[in-house]
């Protein structure tokens, strides 16, 4: 039997982290997916997913993502019954993450602030305080070329 699902949307709220009794990590939440096709008015609708994710995968997720971000999702279909308040009987159908990835870039507000006294790539290229170098301070090597292996 296969039971696969790879969707990739949008975040509709922000996840919420909640436990169990037991101490396990859940969260749900639902995902925008964009329809592959466009009506009559050039407008691609949307559904929208239920998801569920457990323990460490429930964990990143609250952790990174955020409502609007693009999250891609592998996971499986389940469905379950269960009662309403008013006595009917109702089906939900959601998928459960197994794995999720970042489907979009990170934007400059979301950049970490580097540590203090941490370089940053744009200072490789600035000159460090305290560092002076000339040809003088370098040797030629004297080298025979004949054993490289190139």
């Amino acid at each position: 039997m296969l039971n696969k699902v790879i969707l990739m949307g949008r975040l509709t709220t922000d996840p919420e982290h909640k436990q169990t009794p037991n101490g396990v990590s859940v969260t749900s939440f639902s995902v925008a997916v964009e329809r592959n096709f466009a009506d009559k008015d050039g407008k691609r609708g949307a559904d929208f997913i239920n998801i569920v994710a457990w323990r460490a995968t429930a964990d990143f997720i609250c952790k990174y993502f955020s409502k609007g971000r693009m999250i891609a999702i592998e996971g499986s279909i389940q469905t379950r019954n269960y009662e309403d308040k008013s006595g009917n009987k109702r089906t939900a159908v959601e998928v459960v993450a197994d794995q999720v990835y970042f489907a979009d870039s990170k934007t400059a507000s979301d950049k970490p602030a580097a540590p203090a006294n941490f370089p940053t790539p744009e200072s490789f290229n600035e000159p460090q305080k305290g560092a002076s170098f000339s040809v003088g301070d370098f040797e030629e090597i004297d080298t025979d070329d004949s054993d490289l292996p190139f």
